[in-house]
C-alpha cells in the first residue's frame, strides 16, 4: 500500500504563542526593572553623599572589634549606613527649615551663594523651579498645553511667569516644558497667553502624566483652545 504523505507540522501557532509569551513577560518585567534602576540610582546617590566619612568609621570599628563587628567592613553594610545617614540628615534639614533658626540659616546661606558669580544663577533658578513645582495652579503658575512641536500636537507646560511684549504690551507666558521620564530637564518656551490651552490639572497630576509617559492621567483633558472651537 502506498504510504500516505505526512501532514506538515503546525509551527506558526507555536511561534505566535511563544512570541506572545515573550512580549507578556517583557512587559511584566520592564516596570520592575525600571523601578529597580531608579531605586538603585537613588540608593547609590544617597550612599555616596555620606560614604567619605562612613567608610573610615566603619573600617575603624571593624578593625577594633574584628571578631564581633568585623562585618562592618562589608560593602553593603557601609552603603546601607551611608544611605540611612543621608536620609537622617535630609529629615533633620527638613525639620530645621521649618523652625526660625533654620530659616535664618537658609537666608544666610542664600546670601552667601548670591555673592558667587555662577553658583547664584544655578541656585536661584533651581530654587524657583522647585517652588513652582510645589505651587498650586493659580493665575501665574498653572498647568497648560502649548502647540509644540507644531499646532496639531500638544505638550504639557508649566507657566512660570507672565511677561509683556515690548511695544504692543501683549501678554507673553514663559512656559517650562518638562520631558519624559525626567521632568527636571526640558525646554523653555515663550508663548502668547492667548495661544495657551488652560487646564484644571494640578502640578502633581502633570508630573505623574509626564513621568509615566501618559499612562497615569485624568480621564479627560482639554485639547482645542476655546477660540478655535
Amino acid at each position: 500500500m502506498p504510504l500516505r504523505p505526512q501532514r506538515p507540522r503546525r509551527v506558526a501557532p507555536q511561534r505566535a504563542s511563544l512570541q506572545r509569551l515573550f512580549i507578556t513577560g517583557l512587559l511584566t518585567l520592564l516596570p520592575i526593572w525600571l523601578t529597580w534602576v531608579v531605586v538603585k540610582f537613588v540608593f547609590v546617590l544617597l550612599s555616596g553623599i555620606s560614604s567619605p566619612w562612613v567608610v573610615p568609621v566603619s573600617q575603624r570599628i571593624a578593625g577594633s572589634f574584628p571578631d564581633s563587628l568585623g562585618w562592618f567592613n562589608a560593602m553593603w553594610v557601609q552603603n546601607t549606613i551611608a544611605t540611612l545617614a543621608t536620609l537622617v540628615v535630609i529629615l533633620g534639614v527638613g525639620m530645621l527649615a521649618r523652625r526660625v533658626i533654620g530659616q535664618r540659616l537658609l537666608h544666610w546661606f542664600e546670601a552667601l551663594i548670591a555673592r558667587v558669580p555662577l553658583a547664584n544663577v544655578i541656585y536661584t533658578s533651581a530654587r524657583k523651579l522647585l517652588d513652582i513645582l510645589q505651587t498650586k495652579p493659580g493665575s501665574t503658575q498653572r498647568v497648560v498645553l502649548i502647540d509644540f512641536p507644531h499646532r496639531e500636537m500638544k505638550s504639557i507646560g508649566l507657566v512660570t511667569r507672565v511677561l509683556r511684549e515690548e511695544g504692543s504690551g501683549r501678554e507673553l507666558a514663559a512656559v517650562y516644558v518638562p520631558t519624559t521620564p525626567n521632568p527636571t530637564s526640558g525646554y523653555l518656551e515663550v508663548v502668547p497667553v492667548e495661544l495657551l490651552t488652560p487646564t484644571d490639572w494640578t502640578v502633581d497630576q502633570a508630573m505623574s502624566f509626564i513621568i509615566s509617559g501618559g499612562a497615569v492621567a485624568p480621564e479627560t483633558m482639554p485639547f482645542t483652545r476655546a477660540g478655535d472651537r
